[in-house]
């Protein structure tokens, strides 16, 4: 069953084209790459899809409603988050600190400020389990500014998953990890709910086909091709532009 539907999407910044006529259907539980040269236009989508930009053109729909003319706050609680980027998280608070400021701002109702945790014992649970998915419940007294950079990332998707979304969309989630760290990222991402639909731009190759269960494939804004990982490896055109080429950024 499809979860996400786009439509025809465009996105132009005044005379610059980003994307052209770009369709696709993303099923329920399904984990979804989309790689691509710079500037194809992956971020440009994937703000598109959060609400963090308006479309040109063309439709997009979560479940069958359209949400393309919704605000990010909207595709929230419609059930879409988006990764925390690391200069948003509380450094100076603890990691449990922060997955609890998290839970508690995802609660439709969550203006009782002056209300004890004590009597939240739910949050705690949740916020239990969340660290524990990542592997970081060990680490919950210690000020976020301790961690290591991929364990900050790790934190980035635990907060993105507080809201209990119904998709996640992850830009680049491995970046700047080494290659251990990158592996151990991916393997935590595998461990998620199968509920979860996961759409993640990234240039880790390594990460896209180990973890993708569909890869699509951006050239100019437009795309390219769209399949299962091995078909896309084995994509000649995919092949000449983009597979086993160096990217800067």
């Amino acid at each position: 069953m499809d979860i996400l539907k786009v439509e025809n999407l465009s996105k132009n910044f005044g005379g610059l084209q980003v994307l052209e006529g770009i369709s696709f259907n993303v099923e329920a539980g399904e984990k979804l790459a989309i790689i691509g040269p710079n500037g194809a236009g992956k971020t440009t989508l994937l703000n598109l899809i959060g609400g963090q930009l308006a479309a040109s053109g063309g439709k997009i729909f979560l479940d069958g409603k359209q949400i393309s003319s919704l605000s990010p706050d909207s595709h929230l609680h419609r059930g879409i988050a988006r990764s925390y980027q690391i200069n948003n998280l509380f450094f100076h608070l603890s990691v449990l600190d922060n997955i609890l400021l998290a839970l508690y701002g995802a609660e439709k109702f969550h203006f009782h400020m002056f209300r004890s945790l004590e009597m939240r014992k739910d949050l705690l649970i949740e916020a239990q389990r969340l660290l524990e998915t990542m592997g970081l419940w060990e680490r919950r007294w210690d000020n976020l500014n301790t961690l290591s950079y991929g364990d900050q990332r790790l934190m980035e998707l635990a907060l993105a998953l507080a809201s209990k979304p119904k998709m996640v969309l992850l830009d680049e989630p491995s970046a700047g990890l080494p290659t251990a760290e990158a592996a151990s990222f991916a393997n935590t991402i595998r461990k998620l709910s199968t509920n979860t639909t996961l759409i993640f731009c990234a240039h880790d190759m390594d990460l896209v086909f180990n973890l993708a269960d569909q890869i699509m494939v951006l050239y100019f804004g437009k795309i390219l091709a769209k399949g299962l990982p091995q078909d896309i490896r084995a994509n000649k055109k995919v092949q000449e532009i983009y597979l086993g080429t160096e990217e800067t950024s």
